[in-house]
């Protein structure tokens, strides 16, 4: 029982970058199977899912915790900067790039949490978690090169992604601030609610018409439904529980490896193919990982 307790938060961790892997998969799967759906279609249909999941669980099971005075804006400003930034950039990158590659760019974002951290909170920058860091990001690296070892990509999808980094690292900064204070899934579902009400919104005014051309198959009802639940509420709670017993720096280490699980659905699905180079990648995404967590 102690050992399950004394790992527990690094699984967890584990457990939402796999659903955060599956989500660059599963959304790309839905802009090739849905020629008309747009990337506020497919966020607003997590957020709802998410919201009509949560909210009624925690409300029924009385765990939903009140917003402490005060901590009204904390929230406003985190489902400000993620879902509803951080989605936009991210999905709208992901349209445009490979789901394994845009995967590789969003992983690069433990690099700069470590100077956030240490810029708004002055926490102290360690050696180990640093060059595991460095260590993953290479590996990263190694995995985003073809076979001939040449790269290519959309500079648009590069850059939208580059900006859901940032946006990422100001989500982090924020929710420092209130994790001490509510539960994992308080913060979730507090988090996706005011997600629906930023999209909602958005997303009639500029896709009110596209909607009816959907088909509304059971295959897009499935994947917004698995993005929902899944990638929007079961990662998240596990990701704010695991940052919380960790800490910011080290638990965000844990995003390395959600290329590994996007290239491991990705060749599940057809998407993409295994070469020696991600094989390599692979093994030095995970050196890095156990190197950051090293306490010396």
């Amino acid at each position: 029982m102690n050992l399950i307790k004394k790992y527990l938060p690094q699984l967890l961790l584990v457990i939402s970058s796999a659903f955060w892997g599956a989500s660059f998969i599963f959304t790309k799967d839905l802009f090739e199977t849905e020629p008309n759906i747009t990337p506020l279609i497919i966020i607003t249909g997590r957020m709802l899912v998410a919201t009509l999941v949560t909210l009624p669980l925690l409300k029924l099971t009385g765990k939903l915790e009140p917003i402490k005075k005060g901590h009204l804006g904390y929230f406003m400003l985190l489902a400000f900067a993620e879902p509803f930034l951080y989605s936009l950039f991210e999905t709208g990158g992901v349209q445009l790039v490979s789901g394994s590659l845009a995967s590789i760019i969003i992983a690069t974002i433990p690099l700069f949490i470590p100077f956030g951290m240490a810029l708004v909170y002055h926490e102290k920058l360690k050696a180990m978690t640093f060059v595991g860091v460095i260590l993953s990001l290479i590996g990263i690296s190694i995995m985003s090169l073809n076979e001939d070892f040449s790269f290519s990509a959309n500079p648009k999808g590069l850059v939208l992604l580059a900006c859901a980094v940032v946006i990422a690292v100001v989500f982090t900064i924020i929710l420092v601030k209130i994790l001490g204070h509510y539960s994992p899934m308080t913060i979730t579902a507090y988090q996706n609610m005011f997600g629906l009400i930023y999209f909602l919104p958005v997303m009639l005014v500029f896709d009110y018409n596209t909607l009816p051309t959907l088909s509304y198959s059971p295959h897009m009802l499935l994947f917004i439904t698995f993005l929902g639940i899944f990638c929007s509420t079961a990662a998240y709670m596990c990701f704010n529980y695991g940052m919380r017993s960790l800490g910011a720096t080290a638990g965000s280490v844990y995003n390395n490896i959600i290329p590994v699980f996007s290239l491991l659905f990705a060749l599940m699905m057809g998407q993409e193919s295994l070469s020696i180079l991600k094989v390599v990648g692979i093994a030095v995404v995970f050196i890095g990982l156990t190197l950051a967590q090293r306490k010396r």
